[in-house]
């Protein structure tokens, strides 16, 4: 298969997947057609370059360890009436910051994020795993054995966020006596299973409002 037809099986892929795709997905689906991780990668900037260049309404976002095809926000307005009977999830200040506080500290139990933040954070804490937004990764090698939360893919996909290492360093929004506090050792985590991705159908226009599905 020649790299024209490659781009035109992988944009088919990616138009019909609810989810990103990682390369292990397009190699499994593509198999003796894979053609290796490297040109995968130069594959799909192309593809990329030709949705850019023929004014697509569609773009190739590399978002949450995958690629998917998402809308331009340029479009949002359409996708949003398409959609307009169902329910624009927002969060409240008090969900958003205790989403950075795991965000920032994951692992982190939830007695953790109680004493950061100085309140009782259980039906946050609901709503955010309602959500999809957080998830429990484990637990902590500790008394009681308490629940660790971590970030989802959701969570890096609502805020087009390719890895958390795109997250921006905390010295850069906390004042300098805040950052200078020495963070706890990493704490041991009994894994749990996974959760399954959850899919967006538009890109990302705002960390407080997710994407309604396409």
């Amino acid at each position: 298969m020649d790299a024209p037809d490659r781009r035109k099986v992988m944009e088919l892929l990616l138009f019909l997947a609810d989810r990103p795709l990682k390369t292990t997905d397009l190699q499994a689906v593509m198999d003796q057609d894979f053609p290796g991780e490297e040109v995968l990668k130069a594959d799909l900037a192309e593809m990329g370059r030709e949705l850019d260049a023929r004014g697509s309404p569609l773009q190739l976002l590399e978002i949450a360890d995958g690629w998917q095809l998402a809308s331009r926000p340029a479009y949002s307005q359409w996708v949003r009436r398409l959609y307009k009977h169902k329910t624009t999830l927002r969060l409240s200040p008090s969900a958003l910051e205790t989403l950075s506080i795991v965000a920032y500290k994951q692992p982190i139990t939830r007695g953790e994020i109680e004493e950061i933040r100085g309140v009782d954070v259980e039906g946050v804490l609901e709503t955010l795993l309602d959500r999809k937004m957080v998830k429990i990764i484990g637990r902590k090698e500790a008394l009681g054995r308490p629940l660790l939360y971590g970030t989802t893919l959701e969570f890096m996909k609502q805020f087009g966020l390719k890895s958390l290492d795109e997250l921006p360093r905390l010295e850069e929004l906390v004042p300098p006596d805040e950052t200078n506090r020495p963070l706890e050792a990493p704490v041991a985590v009994e894994p749990l299973v996974p959760e399954e991705a959850v899919p967006v159908a538009e890109a990302p226009t705002s960390p407080s409002e997710s994407a309604p599905p396409a």
